[in-house]
């Protein structure tokens, strides 16, 4: 939904968690519900003085499969006729500048996905894509971060909750922006200092509106909950023993996390 261009975050202040938006002094604190009623209160802080936290708490994460056009013809899939997607467990959140470490258990390959999301602002069930935007609150970027080698170690089950869901595995943030068209934005991830993806939002099978409306025919929606899009091509294998990894997208932000084998 498009209209005043804000950036929301949390954070923590002497052991006191707190909301906000992003201005060019630092943090504009504000007092109620950040999906709700709220009010700037005058204070401000240093982004120095804080912990930044993941930007909301969402009771679900829906992580999208197949949902750009390149990607599809790069792996030569059928392009699917309604949205692919599984349920993310929310103790995969991790906070923007985390450490994410590999499961001392596991030793395969783990890959970055940057991807954009969607923030819900409003309970939301059933909506046609022309109401949807209304129940969007803004967007956030995302790493969906997946170990491989679980979701295909077994040919009669794929185990995409539990290669997604890995305590850590799904940080986002930094902010929320509001005021965003989704289709004119461009997400970036950074390897190591090396860019490895580039890849427009408009190259999206399903636009925000319709996964918003079509996911809400099966479940619904509650405020802070989180709509992964999908990824597309440049997806790659984390390999060194410490890497970092940034996902930008300019007029949200970068989220940058460092995982470690």
């Amino acid at each position: 939904m498009t209209g005043e261009i804000r950036k929301w975050l949390r954070f923590r202040n002497n052991g006191a968690t707190g909301f906000g938006t992003l201005t060019s002094s630092g943090i504009s604190v504000h007092e109620g519900e950040m999906f709700g009623r709220h009010a700037a209160t005058g204070r401000t802080l240093a982004l120095s003085e804080v912990e930044l936290l993941a930007p909301c708490a969402p009771s679900k994460i829906v992580a999208l499969w197949n949902n750009f056009h390149a990607l599809a013809a790069k792996l030569n899939q059928p392009e699917p006729p309604e949205p692919l997607y599984l349920l993310k467990a929310t103790t995969s959140i991790a906070a923007p500048g985390a450490v994410i470490r590999r499961p001392s258990y596991y030793d395969g390959k783990t890959t970055y996905e940057g991807e954009l999301g969607i923030v819900i602002g409003r309970t939301c069930a059933r909506v046609s894509p022309a109401e949807a935007g209304h129940f969007i609150f803004g967007y956030t970027c995302v790493n969906d971060i997946t170990a491989n080698d679980i979701l295909t170690r077994d040919p009669t089950f794929p185990q995409w909750a539990r290669a997604k869901g890995i305590d850590d595995y799904g940080p986002f943030g930094p902010v929320i922006a509001t005021g965003r068209d989704p289709a004119k934005l461009v997400v970036r991830t950074i390897l190591n200092g090396t860019e490895r993806q580039n890849y427009p939002i408009s190259d999206m099978i399903f636009t925000a509106q319709e996964l918003v409306s079509r996911i809400s025919h099966d479940m619904t929606l509650l405020p802070g909950d989180l709509i992964a899009v999908g990824t597309s091509v440049g997806v790659g294998v984390m390999k060194e023993p410490v890497n970092t990894v940034t996902v930008a997208i300019d007029g949200i932000g970068e989220l940058t996390n460092e995982f470690r084998l």
